[in-house]
């Protein structure tokens, strides 16, 4: 069964850090590109990463540029995304998406999509 299965979100303070991961199952990860995506209540959904096919290249959306960290462990099979110096801003749910064809920034466009998991940013 194919699944791709988000885990790491939680409540953190502003400047704080988390790390969410992006595990998969029933397929490896190391042929497709990996983005994540993040809803904020009443917002559309956003892309804020992607790591491409190969780790050939990386995208960050401005918002969370230099703050935000993207990488994969092929040995785990997981994608993660390494988040810090939190701001309220980035309260969201965040999910991944694989992609065989490489990153985009809609979601619809993915082969495979995850569920999310809650990312709270709190003082």
């Amino acid at each position: 069964q194919v699944r791709l299965v988000e885990s790491g979100g939680d409540l953190a303070q502003p400047g704080g850090s988390l790390r969410l991961s992006c595990a998969a199952s029933g397929f490896s990860l190391d042929y497709y590109a990996i983005g994540w995506f993040r809803q904020a209540p009443g917002k559309e959904r956003e892309e804020v990463s992607c790591i491409g096919i190969s780790d050939e290249s990386t995208y960050y959306a401005d918002s969370v540029k230099d703050r935000f960290t993207i990488s994969r462990d092929s040995a785990d099979n997981t994608v993660y995304l390494h988040m810090n110096n939190l701001e309220p801003e980035d309260t969201a749910v965040y999910s991944c998406a694989a992609a065989f064809s490489g990153c985009y920034n809609d979601w619809s466009l993915y082969d495979y999509r995850g569920q999310g998991t809650q990312v709270t940013v709190s003082s």
